[in-house]
């Protein structure tokens, strides 16, 4: 691994450290800007995430698709049971 993705590691784990802090200090003041910032923060990811998809399903192009057109596969052979396989490439000797 690289020193690079180690030390951007524990960058964002002293970060989450310190934010935690952050949250805890602003609790026990009483701030009520220690809840409602996460709570907007968290908020603004849910309604992005719902619009991202809305607006994928809204602008995705669907061709329909023609079934009757459409060559079919030919049927698929059975696979051989177990221990009944091709005995034909198999050199057998005499055991003696």
């Amino acid at each position: 691994m690289k020193d690079s993705s180690r030390s951007q590691g524990l960058a964002i784990c002293a970060g989450a450290v310190g934010l935690g802090l952050v949250f805890g200090i602003g609790l026990l003041a009483g701030a009520w800007w220690a809840v409602a910032i996460p709570v907007a923060a968290l908020l603004a990811f849910v309604l992005g995430l719902t619009f991202w998809v809305g607006y994928t399903l809204a602008t995705v192009s669907v061709e329909p698709e023609s079934d009757a057109a459409a060559p079919r596969p030919p049927a698929a052979q059975a696979a051989p049971t177990p221990g009944e396989g091709r005995r034909d490439d198999v050199d057998e000797a005499p055991r003696g």
